[in-house]
Formats: C-alpha cells, sequence, structure tokens
C-alpha cells in the first residue's frame, strides 16, 4: 500500500505543477519586461537633454542654423533606431495580477482533494490490500487436499464475496462430493452476483435447480420447478433443466414425457451428457415397449459415424515432412463449420479412423444432426485450420451421414490453389 499513495502523492505533485510552473514562469516574463521599460524611459531622457544643449548652443550662436538642424536630425535618427531595438526585444507585457495567483493556488489545492474523494468513492484500495498481502502460496508448494483447498476458496470469497466464478467453483466442487445443500448454496451465491444478461446465467441457474432437487431427495417441490421454468425461460435447450423434467416424468411413470425431455436436451448436450440421456431414452423406449405402447423412431439412438481410410497419394509425398499437420474433418455441404474433426500427422498416414459425435466442435454442431457431409483430409504446412496455397487434400462429397456402413477411401491428392 506504500506503494500506492507513493504514486498518488507524486501524480498529486505533478497536477499541481501544471497549475503552478505556469504562473511561475509569467512572474519571470513580467519581470523581464520592465528592463525594456526602464532603458527606452533613460533613451528619451538623455534625447531631451541633447536637444536642450542644441538649443543653448544655437542661442549662444556658437551653433549655426543649419549645423543646429542636422545634429537634430541625426539626434532624433537615434532615438527612433534605440526605441524600435527596445520594442523588438521586448515581448508582449505579461500581467500577473494578485487575483490570477490566488486562483492558480486555489486550484492547485483542489485538484489533489477532489482526486482524494473520487478515489474514496469509486476506488478499491481495500481489495488491493487484500490482494498484496496474501500469500503467493499458502501451502508452500504442497498440493492442498480438497478439503485444505475448500477451506482456502471459502477464506477467499469471506473477502471477495462478490466473486460469481469463486461460488461456482465452490459449488461445483461441493457438487462433485455430492453435499447437495452447500452445492445449492454455492451457486445461489453465484447467480446473486452474475448479472441475468451474463450468457453463463441460464446454466448456473439450472445447476441450481439441479442441486435442489438432489438436496430434496431427488423430489420436485414448487421452487425447484420455478428455477426450472425460470431458466427454460432464458434457454429452451438447457440440458440440466430438461433433464430434471425428465427424471421427474420417469418417476412418475411418464414414459413418454421423459423421452421426449431427454431427446429435447440432446440438442445441446456435451458427448458426456448425451451418452447418459440416451441411456435415460433407451429405459424409458423399453418400458414402452413391455407396456404395449407404440414407440416413435428415434433417429438419435442411431449409432452414427463415418469410417475412412485415408491416405496420401504417392506422387505427393515428395512435398510433405513427417510432422506436418493433417486435418481430417466432416462438415456440411457447402458449410464452413466442421462437425466432427480429427488432428494428426503425415507420420500418420495412412490411417483408419472413425469420425462421430464425440469429435464435435461444440454440442449445437454435430454429426448426427447433418444428413449429408463432406469429408476432407489437408495436409497444412502452415499448422493452421484455414487453408493455404500449397496445402494437400483430398475431398469426398456427398457422404450420407446415417446410411453410412461401408470404409470410405479418402485420398489426399490434389494441391490447393
Amino acid at each position: 500500500m506504500t506503494a500506492l499513495w507513493l504514486g498518488i502523492a507524486l501524480l498529486s505533485l505533478l497536477a499541481v505543477a501544471f497549475v503552478l510552473v505556469p504562473v511561475y514562469r509569467g512572474r519571470q516574463l513580467e519581470d523581464a519586461v520592465q528592463p525594456d521599460v526602464d532603458r527606452r524611459e533613460l533613451n528619451i531622457s538623455i534625447y531631451q537633454e541633447r536637444l536642450a544643449e542644441l538649443d543653448a548652443e544655437r542661442a549662444a550662436g556658437s551653433l549655426d542654423q543649419e549645423n543646429y538642424d542636422f545634429l537634430k536630425l541625426e539626434l532624433e535618427r537615434n532615438l527612433l533606431q534605440d526605441v524600435d531595438d527596445t520594442v523588438a526585444s521586448s515581448s508582449k507585457p505579461v500581467r500577473i495580477t494578485r487575483q490570477s495567483i490566488i486562483t492558480a493556488f486555489l486550484l492547485a489545492a483542489l485538484i489533489p482533494a477532489m482526486g482524494l474523494a473520487i478515489y474514496s468513492q469509486y476506488g478499491r484500495s481495500g481489495d488491493l490490500a487484500v490482494a498484496m498481502n496474501r500469500p503467493a502460496d499458502p501451502f508452500n508448494g504442497r498440493k492442498p487436499t480438497v478439503e485444505e483447498a475448500i477451506t482456502a476458496l471459502q477464506e477467499r470469497l469471506k473477502e471477495e464475496p462478490e466473486n460469481p466464478e469463486g461460488w461456482y467453483l465452490l459449488a461445483n466442487t461441493f457438487m462433485s462430493m455430492q453435499n447437495f445443500s452447500a452445492a445449492a448454496d454455492g451457486y445461489g451465491k453465484a447467480l446473486k452476483y452474475l448479472p441475468e444478461d451474463a450468457p453463463q446465467y441460464a446454466g448456473v441457474n439450472g445447476q441450481y435447480a439441479q442441486a435442489l432437487f438432489f438436496a430434496n431427495s431427488g423430489k420436485m417441490n414448487q421452487q425447484i420447478r420455478s428455477e426450472v421454468d425460470k431458466t427454460l425461460s432464458l434457454d429452451p435447450f438447457d440440458v440440466t433443466a430438461l433433464g430434471l423434467l425428465g427424471i421427474e416424468s420417469y418417476e412418475s411413470e411418464d414414459y413418454r414425457a421423459a423421452m421426449e425431455f431427454w431427446r429435447k436436451a440432446l440438442t445441446n448436450a456435451s458427448t458426456e451428457q448425451a451418452d447418459s440421456l440416451k441411456s435415460g431414452i433407451i429405459s424409458a423406449r423399453d418400458k414402452l415397449i413391455a407396456a404395449g405402447e407404440t414407440v416413435p423412431d428415434l433417429p438419435e439412438l442411431a449409432e452414427v459415424k463415418i469410417q475412412l481410410a485415408v491416405s496420401l497419394s504417392p506422387e505427393l509425398k515428395s512435398r510433405v515432412t513427417p510432422d506436418m499437420t493433417v486435418f481430417i474433418f466432416a462438415r456440411p455441404v457447402g458449410g464452413r463449420m466442421p462437425l466432427a474433426a480429427k488432428r494428426v500427422t503425415v507420420a500418420d498416414l495412412p490411417l483408419n479412423i472413425v469420425l462421430d459425435d464425440s469429435m464435435a466442435m461444440s454440442p449445437q454442431a454435430k454429426l448426427s444432426g447433418a444428413e449429408t457431409v463432406e469429408v476432407t483430409a489437408r495436409v497444412s504446412a502452415s499448422g493452421q485450420p484455414t487453408p493455404q496455397p500449397g496445402d494437400l487434400s483430398g475431398t469426398i462429397s456427398p457422404v450420407a451421414v446415417h446410411d453410412q456402413v461401408d470404409i470410405l477411401e479418402l485420398s489426399i491428392d490434389h494441391i490447393v490453389e
């Protein structure tokens, strides 16, 4: 903190200098003008004395009129020359009044005072002190236990309660330990300090509802339903909220509703979430079949994969080195965003590979969500996904996603122009 206040003091002095230095320089200029004024008055006085002497000599008869006129003209010329020199060497007079000096000193005093007042209102010196005084490594290089890490995080949150990221991390930790009440409290604190228009808000709110659900022994109540509804109003495809509704329906033996909730949740589900949801859908489907009910087609359960045998054309082998990057991906025909992608090197070729939903770039863009794709393998000299002239490439298009059973031969056989 000493460094902080020293910096504030130095900046305040600099601000004061910006106000007082011009006043000081103005006084210097004012003093510099005064000698020029005195010199001009002296020249006029000498001229008058010399002219009086010429008049006296002419009156005494020792100086005729012609010489008198010549000397007087010369004397006037010298006076004019002296006056011109004095004016040329003098700047415009600077007047520094007593009022202007007082104003300058008042401003010099107000600047640091106003700065300190504003900082006391909007500054965060307390947070800075906490951050500077916190030990760099409270565990002295030793890996802390989970309990020690939780305690350290809780102590930090006492000092910085308005920290949604910290509360979220604490809640996730308690959730993994199945301490659902503590997890719900952590998610609630995170939501308290997280703006509602934040893109993460719906997801955190869904996790809050889930923690409440498990803390209530897997039973829905009015509070939990309210949080689920709030989450789905923000994100109709939130995986956690839809998953909870599916569990509730399944426990109520409404298997068809459970299946629909879980199918909808698959839209944004990660690979791990999708596996769990599909297991639930299969269980609900089997329950319906066992009850003799008809079951709709479930394309989500179909195993979607594209099997490839990737090779490099012999004619192009001289243009590559073993460490060059090879991108293998499937994307919609004419599209840009890959639905499944894998990165290997030239040394791995030839290669048999399977593209599926586990290689999705995002939960919203999966291979199973497309009907047809184009499959590409590209050797990138730069190591970057964006194609560059001189890269080597091979493409198969179109490829039917859901009906694909054969192994496709994909040859890297042409140069990108």
